[in-house]
């Protein structure tokens, strides 16, 4: 019987290989103390449309901003520590084992370490060309446009939707088209 090979397989990233990438400092860019130490894993076996990171976040900082996503999904899977998930207008506790996904147009989230225990997760999630991210407590909107971020505040936003003859055109009212 044949013994396994040692070589490496792109689509394979071994515990000695993830333990090797040591962590890269991220500061989130609305954030100065969402400070996360990532080990992205989906780009080196190929991902694209898929990000998967293994996240350290040490005592007092937050994993992001507090946000949601327009067209992104992301997961959040605890692996070791405890933490406290902000979740819409609600905190909870969380530990080792518990799972936390944000389907798009999700109650904005955030993630905080509270203890001196490190908190240790995989994170997760599409990446969509474009996306639309809102941080409600700083009343912030960034669009990502294949890889390149604008943000402005909500407040400076007006409508860009075609004008009508109808002072308040229903909902279900459509442009028609010249042909």
């Amino acid at each position: 019987m044949d013994q396994p090979t040692a070589q490496p397989v792109e689509a394979l990233l071994r515990r000695s290989d993830i333990d090797a990438l040591g962590p890269v400092r991220h500061v989130h860019q609305h954030n100065p103390k969402a400070i996360r130490l990532t080990r992205s894993l989906s780009s080196l076996t190929g991902l694209e449309t898929l990000g998967v990171h293994l996240v350290t976040l040490t005592e007092g900082r937050f994993s992001t901003e507090y946000h949601r996503h327009h067209e992104d999904e992301e997961f959040i899977y605890i692996l070791s520590g405890r933490g406290l998930a902000r979740i819409g207008e609600h905190h909870h506790e969380v530990a080792s084992g518990d799972f936390m996904g944000f389907n798009t147009q999700s109650e904005a989230h955030s993630l905080y370490n509270p203890h001196p225990e490190d908190l240790v997760y995989l994170m997760g999630g599409t990446r969509s060309p474009i996306d639309i991210c809102d941080y409600p407590d700083l009343d912030l909107r960034q669009f990502r446009v294949h890889g390149d971020r604008t943000a402005v505040q909500r407040k400076h936003l007006t409508g860009a939707n075609p004008s009508t003859n109808q002072a308040n055109p229903s909902p279900d009212f459509e442009q028609k088209r010249y042909e």
